[in-house]
């Protein structure tokens, strides 16, 4: 009996993320394709190859040729949370960077985005702890925006049920 693709089936494609390098910088493990697809404004298809160098990230794609800090990359649930050398590290490039020890604008976008698409309420929950783990990193104001947007998402699941 041949198998048929069902809507909920996840369909396996071939990594577009290549390790240059022969030491994996510690925050890699955040690097994934669907945040660079969110970080450029690109479809995952547009995505050609996303290489990871000792220091930096190289992402090429339709349109973009850019090399992209690991700090610019927020955790997410798919690997180890972040330790606090994680913290140290994404301190240290942000204030070197833009004199500031806050996340970039784009977590918030990030986190926003996850809470939106979160497949069930539990994994809604999963990203509301993970954004708990990592709020002292971010901005007050940018915290209140996603206490926000998580309150509406949950009420939304809430509703479901």
């Amino acid at each position: 009996m041949i198998a048929t693709l069902t809507p909920n089936a996840p369909i396996i494609t071939e990594s577009k993320i290549l390790h240059k390098s022969a030491i994996l910088h510690p925050l890699a493990r955040f690097v994934s394709e669907q945040t660079v697809a969110l970080m450029f404004n690109l479809q995952l298809e547009q995505i050609y190859q996303i290489q990871c160098w000792r220091y930096v990230v190289y992402v090429h794609g339709q349109g973009i040729s850019q090399f992209v800090s690991y700090a610019d990359f927020p955790a997410i649930l798919e690997v180890e949370p972040p330790k606090a050398q994680d913290f140290v590290r994404w301190r240290q490039r942000w204030y070197r960077s833009r004199r500031s020890q806050k996340a970039p604008e784009f977590w918030t976008k990030f986190y926003s985005f996850q809470f939106h698409y979160a497949a069930s309420c539990k994994q809604l929950y999963q990203w509301g702890e993970l954004v708990g783990l990592v709020k002292t990193v971010i901005a007050p104001s940018a915290i209140e925006r996603l206490r926000q947007a998580y309150r509406e998402e949950q009420e939304i699941w809430d509703n479901r049920n």
